[in-house]
């Protein structure tokens, strides 16, 4: 299916679509904020399972709370032909929930419901609600396609252990700073602690771990929140085999932890044929064939999951790193444009735009990016690589030991990056050797480096890619689409 960018639009022509929008929050008590977003999270997993039906997933969704755009508008905005609108109130033990289909094209309700019930029913209420919904749909969308039954509940009922996952999932996907991923880890360790069978808490923490790990930590530290992660991911697969994000949390630990390149293609394959239509489970396929130099597959399963996802920024930021290295900058901009419109400052956005004027030879269009980002040692990175290309050799020689003196922890393999900017090719493979030791998460991104990539016919970089078991430029193995 060929999609569409248009600035903020994402459209999918004639395709049955629909948005599950937020569920106004009507009881008076912010704490029940996640229960109303529970109802939310079960809709959008039930209705994902029709093949013929596209299904905006959470992230994008929950952009819109408590907008007050119309629904042509929105339905432009997630190219979505419907949208499920409704409200949640909470009275003592009692909940009442209002239920609108609404056609995006003209604004009219196609279906409306509206359900009291006793709270401790909550489940049987998700129930009976993504059983009428999906008959409205099916009846007027999918006449010919069956829901297959799938659900994110706790295996025990418990709704305290489903908020804690709520929660966590809140926290692990926002993953700004450093604190959003111990705020994940606790949350999902606070389900699992109520109900240790929950298999997704379970992924979730291992997710969460691996997050840490790989983007803040180092050394012992680093290892010992692999470790956790690759625990967690082992629980979530013994207790449910047939999960989707267990295998998700597998691959990424496969990855991130052991470089076993093609284990995590495995899993993440595995997660993708559970779950088609899932838009994680595509970007992190894609992720990983960039990693292994399909870039182009890369791009066209990024694309895809931003049909289900639109509004994912960091999915934006790796299509822009993709785009800027197959030197398509002018799309790398548009894209990377749209992340930092969507969260201006989140972590790494401007870094990549960075890249792209370095690319083009824009030094000072470079530096105003790179200032621009966010401080800590993204920021850092970025002024190093805008000044190798300032005409001020001075400048570049500061920046460039003010990164190392402060971030050469965590930025080996940007370190080599600045120094095969510089042309300097023994300080690059030096800086990618420490890179490899220290297991940096950035080797990564290998394929889509358009500086480590000027050495692509060095046999120093062959070795490498031998040695971290990447294929050697040149001769990456092409894979089948997914």
């Amino acid at each position: 299916m060929q999609v569409t960018l248009h600035g903020s639009k994402l459209t999918a022509p004639g395709a049955a679509s629909i948005a599950v929008l937020p569920l106004a929050n009507q009881s008076g008590e912010a704490s029940q904020q996640y229960f109303s977003d529970g109802i939310l999270e079960d809709l959008i997993t039930a209705l994902g399972q029709f093949p013929g039906l596209k299904v905006i997933g959470r992230t994008s969704a929950f952009q819109f709370r408590d907008s007050k755009e119309d629904s042509r508008s929105i339905g432009a905005k997630l190219g979505v032909t419907h949208l499920l609108e409704g409200s949640v109130r909470k009275s003592g033990d009692t909940i009442r929930v209002n239920a609108e289909l609404i056609d995006t094209a003209d604004g009219s309700m196609q279906w409306s419901e509206r359900y009291d019930r006793p709270y401790k029913d909550l489940f049987a209420l998700q129930d009976e609600i993504t059983r009428a919904v999906a008959a409205a749909l099916r009846a007027k969308l999918l006449p010919a396609e069956h829901a297959t039954e799938q659900s994110e509940r706790p295996p025990g009922g418990s709704l305290e252990a489903y908020n804690a996952m709520l929660q966590g999932r809140f926290y692990q996907l926002r993953n700004s700073a450093v604190a959003d991923f111990h705020q994940a880890i606790g949350f999902y360790t606070q389900a699992i602690a109520i109900d240790p069978r929950y298999a997704l808490a379970w992924s979730g923490l291992a997710r969460s771990w691996t997050g840490l790990s790989k983007n803040y930590l180092e050394g012992a530290n680093a290892q010992e929140a692999y470790a956790n992660a690759g625990e967690a991911a082992d629980r979530a697969l013994a207790l449910s085999p047939d999960l989707a994000a267990a295998h998700l949390a597998r691959g990424e630990v496969l990855q991130y932890a052991n470089f076993d390149w093609r284990g995590a293609e495995a899993e993440f394959r595995r997660a993708l044929a559970l779950a088609p239509n899932d838009g994680d489970a595509k970007f992190v396929v894609g992720n990983l064939l960039a990693a292994l130099g399909e870039l182009q597959q890369a791009i066209d399963l990024t694309r895809q999951a931003l049909t289900t996802e639109p509004l994912r920024p960091n999915w934006y930021n790796w299509l822009a790193t993709y785009l800027s290295a197959l030197d398509r900058l002018d799309e790398a901009e548009r894209a990377i444009g749209r992340a930092i419109e969507l969260q201006p400052a989140s972590a790494s956005y401007h870094y990549t735009l960075t890249v792209i004027e370095v690319q083009r030879g824009n030094a000072e269009a470079a530096l105003v990016a790179a200032q621009q980002e966010s401080p800590g040692n993204w920021r850092d990175i970025a002024i190093a690589i805008a000044r190798q290309i300032g005409g001020d050799q001075g400048a570049a020689d500061a920046a460039l030991r003010t990164l190392i003196e402060k971030d050469s922890g965590v930025a080996t393999y940007q370190i080599a990056q600045v120094y095969a900017l510089r042309n300097d090719a023994n300080a690059t493979f030096e800086w990618l050797d420490r890179a490899w030791n220290r297991r940096d998460s950035g080797i990564a991104s290998l394929f889509s480096d358009p500086f480590i990539l000027r050495y692509k016919d060095d046999p120093r970089l062959a070795a490498f890619c031998r040695k971290v078991g990447l294929p050697v430029p040149g001769e990456a193995t092409a894979h089948k689409s997914a």
